[in-house]
């Protein structure tokens, strides 16, 4: 696959590549992020390769992360408008101000503007809501994110990192009013992170909402550089934030070392390879700080997966979900179906129900 090979985000029209590029790690402010000249030489090297998906946010290194983005399509005249632009508001880039984040009308007015003037565009493709306000009526959410649609300074409307109880409210309310409808959800999801499987996946397959995961290889610990004998990798000061892996994470990290030997690849792309073809995944954010990162990770488009090789990574990496989930799929069959094969898997039956022969 390569990353002109694209793909329909959920069930919307918009079309875009099937690794998305983030921009988090564009600017130097707050000490972790690369500089201005390496970000565009990410930027270029990407879309050359075809890609034509980027994510940002407002509070990236403080707002850095979108002026750089808006300057680079500046400089080339045309360019902005062949691609999907994304980008995030919550974040309060203004100390002190209660109304400068959050998800009231107030604070998306002023987010938007400021980002628009900084990616130096006139519309953002795909605008998300960063994050669950739980102080902020939904309604007024959406209603101010459906006139900004209306007004012709966003066109889609997407959900990060919100529970699924109210994203599922917020849609449903979109669509009863006549609201611009949530289009996708960008969650974290890697071999080392699969909670959203419980409820977030089976809601957004139901809605038709296109799922992008974050943190595909988990803030790096699914890159290879973290083995058993190597828990600290060169970079000290993100090591300081994130910390090593656990024993029960090294199991996975094991495991995918083991595939990637087995195809002559690397655990990054194996990584990559089993996030992106995962049910509902529509588009899958990287977010490199060189272009070495990059074209690592734009190795994952190479990779294929075997039928017992997905079954390998499944099993060691699966996830404890929230109930009711098990006992929906496993007592719920067994009532429901009572000893039947139904799609080719033959259900338990519920024990009272052995000797059972329509006695009443």
């Amino acid at each position: 696959m390569a990353l002109d090979s694209y793909v329909s985000l959920g069930r919307s029209g918009l079309k875009v590549s099937p690794f998305c590029l983030g921009a988090m790690n564009f600017g130097e402010d707050g000490g972790m992020g690369c500089s201005v000249e390496e970000s565009e030489k990410i930027l270029q090297t990407y879309l050359d390769r075809g890609g034509n998906f980027i994510d940002t946010a407002n509070f990236y290194t403080n707002g850095h992360s979108e002026a750089i983005l808006g300057d680079f399509f500046a400089a080339r005249p045309g360019l902005r408008d062949r691609l999907v632009l994304a980008t995030k508001f919550f974040g309060n880039l203004h100390l002190g101000d209660p109304n400068g984040g959050g998800a009231g009308r107030k604070a998306i007015t002023g987010q938007v503007e400021e980002s628009l003037r900084r990616l130096r565009t006139d519309s953002i493709d795909l605008y998300w809501l960063h994050n669950y306000d739980w102080s902020t009526p939904v309604e007024e959410t959406l209603r101010t994110l459906d006139d900004l649609v209306t007004a012709g300074k966003i066109r889609y409307v997407g959900f990060s990192d919100t529970p699924a109880w109210f994203t599922s409210k917020a849609h449903t309310m979109a669509l009863l009013r006549g609201w611009t409808p949530i289009t996708a959800l960008q969650m974290e999801y890697s071999l080392l992170e699969r909670t959203i499987e419980g409820e977030l996946i089976p809601l957004a397959q139901d809605a038709g909402m296109g799922v992008l995961p974050w943190s595909p290889l988990k803030s790096g610990y699914l890159s290879g550089k973290y083995t058993r004998d190597q828990t600290t990798p060169a970079d000290a000061k993100r090591a300081a934030v994130l910390g090593a892996p656990s024993q029960a994470q090294f199991k996975v990290i094991d495991a995918l070392a083991a595939v990637a030997d087995e195809i002559g690849s690397t655990s990054a792309a194996v990584a990559l390879s089993w996030v992106r073809n995962r049910p509902g995944v529509s588009s899958t954010l990287i977010g490199p700080r060189t272009l070495e990162h990059l074209e690592s990770n734009l190795a994952g488009l190479d990779v294929e997966l075997t039928a017992r090789q997905t079954a390998t990574l499944d099993e060691v990496s699966a996830p404890t979900l929230n109930f009711p989930h098990d006992l929906n799929r496993q007592v719920g069959a067994m009532l429901k179906y009572s000893g039947a094969t139904v799609d080719g898997e033959k259900s338990h039956v519920y024990p009272p129900l052995l000797q059972s022969t329509d006695r009443y």
